[in-house]
């Protein structure tokens, strides 16, 4: 069952997962995130470890800073990045699976919450159908990412 933790540094060591070409233009690797996040002494980034039973099989981030700004004016929403899966847990629904956890671990530790956005790239579409399936609605927004077109979208708590 898939589950989530607030990221802590023994997690690393599990989080060293090498992601593939295709992956890393789409998303951040754990390292780079905590690094970014580090960087910019953000106490309102908040780091989360995904588990798969007992294995950490992947990381997202939950920010609450100003970046959510490029997608809603909601003060009360979450940014939802730097979402990924260990490649050797792929492909067995754990990516929709967080897409469902999340919702409640976010309502939970984080009641003032009402609102997760999210940016996507046009060209990963595997996510982008997860995020529709799980809810995400995307209303034709659109900005540029680091590569390339990136759809926005949201979800209601």
């Amino acid at each position: 069952m898939v589950h989530l933790k607030f990221f802590v540094s023994e997690d690393l060591t599990n989080l060293n997962y090498v992601l593939d070409e295709a992956q890393i233009l789409y998303t951040s690797t754990a390292e780079r995130a905590l690094e970014r996040i580090k960087e910019r002494d953000d106490s309102l980034a908040f780091p989360i470890s995904i588990f798969d039973d007992e294995f950490l099989v992947g990381f997202l981030v939950l920010d609450f800073g100003a970046d959510k700004f490029d997608i809603t004016d909601n003060s009360d929403s979450v940014l939802l990045r730097s979402l990924s899966i260990n490649p050797a847990f792929q492909g067995k629904g754990i990516g929709k699976s967080v897409m469902v956890v999340v919702d409640e671990f976010i309502k939970y530790h984080f009641e003032s919450c009402d609102e997760i956005v999210l940016a996507v790239n046009q060209n990963n579409t595997i996510a982008y159908e997860i995020y529709l399936k799980t809810g995400y609605l995307f209303d034709g927004k659109v900005r540029e990412g680091r590569s390339g077109p990136q759809f926005l979208m949201s979800k209601k708590l």
